[in-house]
């Protein structure tokens, strides 16, 4: 399979100052993308990803939105526009996930859930349709999680706002074909770099077919492989969690 670059394609990658984000950002930066680094918060944090992007010779931008305001998703979207004039791939990584037993949830517990898993997933989407529309091609890839496709308890409300953005993604695929493509990618186990092994019960990792844990560049490869290769996927949920959703 020959090597496809992504030079001269604009990638967002919301959610991007660190962790999964970042490594996805870096991902299509070395693949020739220009980035634009989303952040809220974490603001020295994304500067820090930013400098790393532009030194592999690429143009990136960095953007405050907390993607839960509709009204800040569409000013970061504007501000994309201005630079770049284009936008050729949307990752909707930016989410939020904490534990919460059924019984103890409080409404903004599950609000705060939702509106940055699923609404803040809607309206990015929504807003690079517009942009993509317009060049006829892009891809939008939304990063769930394998919690939208298993029963997890402990996280009803997180299980509930994965469950709901890949649905979110089939409705989208079907609404903006055929030129733009919406597939979502859905993470099992991801231990990081310098994280303590004890955060994943032994059990977890013991009872994935691979039995181990991924890495994130696992997931950022997948997201990749769509944004290059995906053609003639849409619609899709590819599950990288080694085997785990179907043990």
């Amino acid at each position: 399979m020959s090597e496809r670059s992504l030079q001269g394609q604009v990638a967002l990658v919301t959610g991007s100052a660190r962790r999964l984000g970042r490594v996805i950002a870096l991902t299509l930066a070395r693949a020739g993308a220009n980035v634009v680094v989303n952040y809220h918060r974490s603001r020295a944090e994304a500067l820090a990803t930013a400098r790393e992007i532009a030194a592999l010779g690429v143009e990136v931008l960095a953007v405050r939105a907390d993607v839960a305001k509709p009204a800040q998703v569409q000013a970061m979207f504007r501000a994309v526009e201005r630079r770049f004039g284009r936008l050729d791939i949307l990752v909707n990584n930016a989410g939020v996930f904490f534990r919460g037993k059924w019984d103890q949830l409080r409404e903004k517990d599950w609000d705060r859930v939702l509106d940055i898993n699923l609404k803040g997933t809607f309206f990015c989407a929504q807003a690079a349709a517009r942009l993509m529309r317009r060049q006829k091609r892009g891809h939008i890839i939304n990063i769930s999680s394998l919690g939208g496709l298993q029963a997890w308890p402990s996280y009803a409300h997180y299980c509930a706002s994965k469950a709901a953005a890949i649905m979110l993604t089939r409705c989208l695929a079907k609404a903006l074909a055929p030129h733009i493509r919406v597939n979502s990618v859905a993470p099992g186990t991801i231990r990081f770099p310098g994280e303590r092994r004890s955060r994943f019960p032994e059990n977890v990792v013991r009872t994935t077919p691979l039995q181990k844990a991924g890495r994130p560049e696992d997931v950022a490869e997948m997201v990749l492989y769509l944004a290059t290769y995906g053609d003639f996927i849409t619609g899709q949920v590819l599950a990288v969690d080694g085997g785990k959703s179907i043990a």
